[in-house]
């Protein structure tokens, strides 16, 4: 080992080439809340390796966008619909 290296020719730049990007692919940097990827970490921990967490947050996104998600007003119709049906109609409780 030298006691000097002389980096005045060295150039800046990765270590290591960066693997080409797939196509219809964008690499992004974004902010997520800690719970949200904590969560979606656990799905992909479970899956065994067979989704990564990047994968499940574009499949979540991809739903939403292609309207296969859920909607609220549904899901909040829905559950109104299940709890008035369990209990008696005004009507029924004055008898």
């Amino acid at each position: 080992m030298k006691d000097q290296y002389d980096f005045s020719k060295g150039k800046r730049d990765r270590v290591v080439v960066e693997p080409p990007p797939e196509p219809g692919k964008v690499k992004i940097n974004i902010r997520l809340d800690e719970d949200l990827l904590n969560h979606t970490g656990a799905m992909a921990d479970v899956s065994g390796g067979k989704s990564g967490y990047q994968t499940l947050i574009n499949a979540a996104l991809r739903e939403y966008v292609d309207g296969k998600a859920p909607k609220i007003e549904e899901t909040l119709r829905r559950i109104l619909r299940e709890e008035l049906g369990k209990k008696p109609s005004a009507a029924e409780s004055m008898k």
